[in-house]
């Protein structure tokens, strides 16, 4: 794997080499991640004409929502995939990883999409033995495609040679680690309820654009943030280093990262007993 440098004054030739670059380290990812944002454009024009709503929701809402989430989460993958040691995307063992995790990204568009499509719920639908038996299923399909960012975070740490800047290594290993740990126990608690919001809202009050509830609490809100754990801790990395000393900056991440952990529970927990973090 060849190193890439992150300074914002490397030479315009080796910026526009980024996108090669991200399809050289991880092309399944990357490739995936690519055709999940295009697929965005026909869920958008199903969601400008088709009016059905379920549970005062536009039905393709959804899937367009994890197309995009699903595309950030791969193209960062892809990004990540250069630090990885040398070798580890040639070998069998990481190949078959990689397409297991592909498969469940596939498996559950499918799922979502296809609710959408018949109109009813793919997440919190135990309405009969079958869809209780495939939620289960995309349950363990979620775990899954998210454990790649724990693989990578793990790789990134224990072999220094393409990252050497320690302080830039622990921003990035914790992120995508953080990202594996802090999902599972967000997304499995949120999984076993009957729904994301905890409370019943009366007025409809949201988040613009983000579309969290303003009334009650609601479980999205540290899912999104835990989510986003691979993108803020290794960018916080990144200025503590540009910006300070090594042992210096080696302190703010860990303080850094301590910050966000904490921040990430304080709205899980304000979820759970109800509250929302932005009241009306």
């Amino acid at each position: 794997m060849t190193d890439m440098s992150f300074s914002p004054s490397m030479p315009i030739q080796s910026r526009r080499r980024l996108i090669p670059r991200l399809f050289s380290a991880e092309p399944r990812f990357a490739m995936l991640g690519v055709l999940l944002a295009i697929a965005m454009i026909p869920t958008a024009l199903a969601l400008a004409l088709d009016p059905r709503q379920f549970q005062g929701e536009a039905i393709w809402l959804k899937p367009l929502k994890f197309e995009l989430a699903l595309s950030v989460y791969l193209l960062s993958l892809a990004f990540f995939a250069r630090f990885l040691p040398a070798g580890m995307t040639d070998r069998r063992d990481y190949r078959i990883f990689a397409a297991i995790v592909v498969f469940c990204v596939l498996a559950e568009m499918a799922w979502i999409g296809g609710a959408a499509m018949f109109g009813t719920a793919s997440h919190f639908n135990l309405s009969t033995p079958v869809m209780e038996t495939v939620y289960s299923l995309m349950g363990l399909f979620a775990v899954t495609l998210t454990s790649a960012s724990l693989v990578y975070g793990i790789a990134i740490w224990r072999h220094p040679a393409v990252l050497p800047d320690q302080a830039l290594r622990l921003s990035v290993s914790l992120g995508l680690g953080l990202t594996f740990v802090l999902t599972v126990i967000v997304a499995g608690y949120m999984a076993g309820q009957p729904g994301h919001l905890v409370g019943t809202p009366v007025t409809g009050a949201r988040v613009p654009m983000m579309g969290w509830s303003r009334e009650v609490g609601d479980l999205r809100l540290p899912h999104f943030l835990a989510t986003h754990a691979m993108h803020v801790i290794p960018l916080a990395g990144l200025l503590a280093v540009r910006r300070l000393a090594p042992a210096a900056a080696l302190r703010v991440v860990w303080v850094l990262s301590a910050g966000f952990v904490l921040a990430t529970a304080a709205t899980f927990a304000m979820a759970i007993r109800g509250l929302p973090v932005f009241p009306v």
